[in-house]
């Protein structure tokens, strides 16, 4: 199978997804008729957040975007390797990019998918392989972790971190634990750009390393001016497990005795951590812009995204491009040298 047959597959499986997510979709969808049993599995997998998800990729499938990507790369003359990626399952499809790479490349990838998030992305390999049957022979579907492959790709947490770290120590690999995404405010943010950057924090709940947990905003900065535009997200306090979230960072805190500001969905409180519970959103006060870059630049091993003015735009944290990397490393570059 040539580099542009793996195109023309992944250009279909897009126009699979656009099919999808227009407006005009019928029930009788595959992805459709699946939504009810994910939501009642995962109650953080919303048919809003599936779509987000499906959209977010199903905008790079298309032939410009998938050719332009991959001409950086000598594709032709990558090493065929057997990879395996161990994905999370935080939100929807969370892994699909690192399937793209190790297909769209020529390797085959054997596939443990998180047991949050498997029903989506298995339909999303039936579909392909009926695009382009030869795909069977490049996807492996593993429940378990295996021994028989060349390299790794693994997605976690911190703790399964040391434990991936220690388990793959004699393989090539790409391991990834949490990260969290930030955004810096200057003051002067228009009022598109303030509803934007509520997409960030809201989009999938926050569960997302692409969602941004932190706030940092020049001192004496106007709240009211955030709560004027997260209250177009206050039906999320309507998902259950949302709502537990918030109901108990705020007894806890108001046990605390600690200074915190709500709306009756969401909790902002002033804090130095980056991340910060489902339900809240950390902010900190700066004096000086160019101290606070350099003080972010410090811990950029813990932050996926910076969100502002001449960095990433306010509401596109959650749609990468497909050489938006993952902690910015280069998985094709990674597959080229295996």
């Amino acid at each position: 199978m040539t580099i542009e047959n793996r195109i023309s597959a992944f250009e279909k499986l897009g126009d699979f997804l656009n099919g999808f997510t227009s407006s005009n979709t019928d029930n009788t969808h595959t992805l459709e008729k699946a939504i009810q049993q994910i939501v009642y599995k995962n109650g953080w997998f919303t048919p809003e957040n599936i779509r987000s998800s499906i959209s977010a990729i199903s905008y790079n499938l298309n032939r410009k975007n998938l050719s332009d990507w991959v001409a950086k790369y000598s594709i032709d003359n990558f090493p065929k390797k057997r990879v395996s990626i161990i994905m999370a399952g935080n939100i929807p499809l969370v892994g699909f990019h690192d399937l793209l790479c190790v297909l769209i490349s020529g390797n085959k990838a054997i596939v443990k998918m998180s047991s949050k998030d498997n029903q989506l992305l298995s339909i999303l390999i039936d579909e392909l392989i009926k695009i382009e049957p030869e795909f069977s022979n490049l996807i492996q579907i593993s429940p378990s972790l295996v021994r028989e492959f060349d390299a790794v790709i693994a997605t976690g947490n911190n703790d399964s971190f040391k434990h991936f770290d220690y388990y793959f120590k004699d393989y090539s690999k790409i391991l990834r634990r949490s990260r969290t995404s930030v955004a810096v405010l200057d003051g002067n943010e228009s009022l598109e750009e303030r509803k934007s950057l509520a997409a960030d924090v809201f989009m999938y709940f926050g569960l997302g390393c692409r969602n941004v947990t932190k706030l940092f905003v020049p001192r004496g900065y106007n709240l009211d001016l955030l709560f004027e535009v997260f209250y177009d997200y206050k039906d999320v306090i309507l998902n259950n497990k949302y709502a537990n979230n918030y109901d108990y960072y705020k007894a806890i805190y108001l046990m605390g005795n600690q200074k915190i500001i709500e709306n009756g969905f969401l909790i902002l409180k002033e804090d130095k951590n980056l991340h910060s519970p489902v339900a809240v959103l950390n902010y900190e006060f700066y004096d000086d812009l160019d101290v606070l870059n350099s003080e972010i630049d410090s811990i950029n091993e813990d932050i996926q995204c910076v969100v502002k003015k001449g960095g990433i735009p306010f509401g596109s944290a959650q749609f990468p491009k497909l050489d938006d990397y993952a902690d910015g490393v280069d998985t094709l570059s990674f597959l080229e040298k295996i």
